[in-house]
């Protein structure tokens, strides 16, 4: 079996994604889940990178690692101590979480054992290699795709509208 640079660095961040997601299950420490859940956003950008969708594995970085992962971790360490004591989870949702995971995990390894890759002709005519998808996405959505584009970004801005109104209204 021929191991190519690409095929062991993909390997290797599977398996960070695969740990860190297992440290996220069995941990009691919600700071430490945080902490695990940024090596899995990581881990998916990088296997991003090398799947060759550049602009996803910068998105995944933009909006997880840098918004919500960084909400989570300020929530949590705000959060930290109340009433004296560190924030700790219950394992109650555990053996939920294993029956599940392991069911999906069974799965989609039976669906990948059972394919057919000769069959699939979009595989076939594939480009093998493409150089950025950055630019290619970036004129389609300023020019095909303007209008969707637009009125995403117009429903985003009244949802962020709404939600600084509904806060103040608390207040």
């Amino acid at each position: 079996m021929n191991l190519s640079v690409e095929i062991i660095a993909f390997y290797a961040f599977a398996g960070l994604v695969v740990l860190s997601a297992i440290v996220i299950l069995f941990t009691r420490n919600v700071l430490y889940a945080a902490f695990s859940l940024l090596l899995t956003f990581l881990g998916i950008s990088a296997v991003y990178v090398l799947a060759g969708a550049d602009f996803l594995a910068v998105m995944q970085i933009l909006v997880y690692v840098g918004g919500v992962l960084v909400l989570l971790v300020f929530g949590v360490m705000l959060t930290n101590q109340v009433a004296g004591k560190s924030v700790r989870t219950q394992h109650h949702n555990q053996f939920w979480g294993l029956l599940i995971g392991g069911a999906l995990f069974f799965l989609l390894a039976q669906a990948i054992w059972f394919i057919d890759m000769s069959s699939l002709v979009w595989l076939q005519t594939a480009k093998t290699v493409q150089a950025s998808t950055v630019s290619t996405l970036g004129i389609q959505l300023m020019s095909d795709f303007i209008l969707p584009f637009e009125l995403t970004a117009v429903l985003l801005l009244v949802a962020l509208i709404g939600a600084a109104y509904v806060a103040q209204r608390q207040l």
